[in-house]
């Protein structure tokens, strides 16, 4: 399969990124040829299963891997635009040095973990954490970072009084994920990486940090990359939709495209295992099976065990990544009987 240029409006491009964990049983094929673009001010939603590869991808992006994983081939390539002269600066992410890459990690591209109460230091206030934050950066300091601190808790919808001298502990879940938003905005980064930013938080609370997050994204326009198996919440608030599967991803459209005219079995399977507020339980489609070994993956197309449509050109051949149609990509060699593939599911899981 040939590598796709590098678009100029594109703040990151992936290229045939693969990742993998040293584990005694073996390698952990953890991600393997993942290739795409974030456009400027785009939102890309990478959506799949537990275990399909999403905030692997994510933590590749920025370098912060645990011990025990190394990414093994592939490029990443960074994007920015001067302001003053115009010209495209382009950065290899992978061949930034240590002091290079700490800089790059929250003034160019920040990252809103999951877990926001152990995403932050429990034993300092707010403030102090905004402030090392801004101090390793050589940012600002004292009134005029209280200021601009006090500007962003006000625009993820906080109160910085109640919230400036406050520790995480004082504050509910909620309130600390958007504490974790307006530090990430801290530095003006091109490009946020969110990964699951409303996992364990009560629906009244996910829609006011979904509502937060619509509103930051019309009034300062920087690209994001939303990580979540809700799909829901990517039908809300993403331009584009990769479903990833066992590591690769295994379709890659419009969010429009990806939910009323989706081709490839698993994003159909994960879009109708979802109920309706219209729908009954009874209605509702599952997947068949599990999530394949990814140190023992199986042949040929990585879903052909669950997948209703099999055939055995699927378990011999691995299929690429192709474009059915513009902006549009799938990996299955019979995305063109897509449309059959709900009936064929009912019929399996029966």
């Amino acid at each position: 399969m040939s590598e796709k240029p590098i678009s100029g409006n594109a703040v990151l491009s992936v290229r045939n990124l693969t990742i993998e964990y040293r584990a005694r049983r073996g390698k952990v094929q953890a991600v393997r040829n993942v290739s795409f673009d974030v456009q400027r001010g785009e939102v890309l939603a990478l959506i799949g299963e537990s275990g399909s590869g999403k905030t692997t991808v994510s933590l590749g992006l920025v370098q912060l891997l645990p011990g025990n994983a190394s990414i093994t081939a592939g490029k990443i390539v960074y994007q920015r635009r001067d302001s003053a002269t115009g010209q495209l600066k382009i950065t290899s992410v992978l061949e930034l040095k240590p002091s290079e890459l700490r800089a790059f990690r929250w003034a160019e591209c920040a990252m809103v973990f999951q877990s926001a109460l152990n995403a932050l230091n429990p034993v300092l206030k707010i403030s102090e954490q905004f402030g090392d934050t801004a101090a390793a950066h050589g940012y600002l300091h004292g009134k005029a970072l209280a200021e601009r601190s006090a500007d962003l808790l006000k625009l993820v919808r906080l109160d910085p009084d109640r919230v400036w001298k406050a520790y995480p502990h004082e504050l509910s879940g909620g309130m600390r994920q958007r504490v974790l938003i307006a530090l990430s905005l801290l530095l003006e980064p091109q490009l946020i990486i969110m990964d699951e930013p409303t996992t364990a938080l009560d629906i009244l609370t996910q829609r006011n940090i979904m509502d937060v997050l619509n509103a930051l994204r019309k009034q300062l326009d920087f690209s994001l990359i939303f990580i979540s198996h809700d799909l829901s919440l990517a039908a809300e608030l993403a331009d584009r939709v990769a479903t990833m599967y066992a590591g690769i991803i295994v379709e890659l459209s419009s969010v429009h495209t990806i939910f009323m005219n989706p081709h490839h079995p698993y994003t159909i399977g994960l879009i109708n295992a979802v109920p309706t507020l219209a729908g009954t339980k009874d209605e509702l489609v599952s997947i068949p099976g599990q999530p394949p070994d990814l140190i023992d993956l199986p042949t040929g197309c990585k879903f052909h065990p669950r997948c209703p449509l099999v055939e055995e050109r699927c378990r011999r051949e691995e299929p690429p990544l192709e474009d059915i149609a513009p902006n549009h990509s799938v990996a299955c060699w019979r995305w063109r009987d897509a449309r059959s593939a709900l009936k064929a599911y009912e019929v399996k899981t029966q």
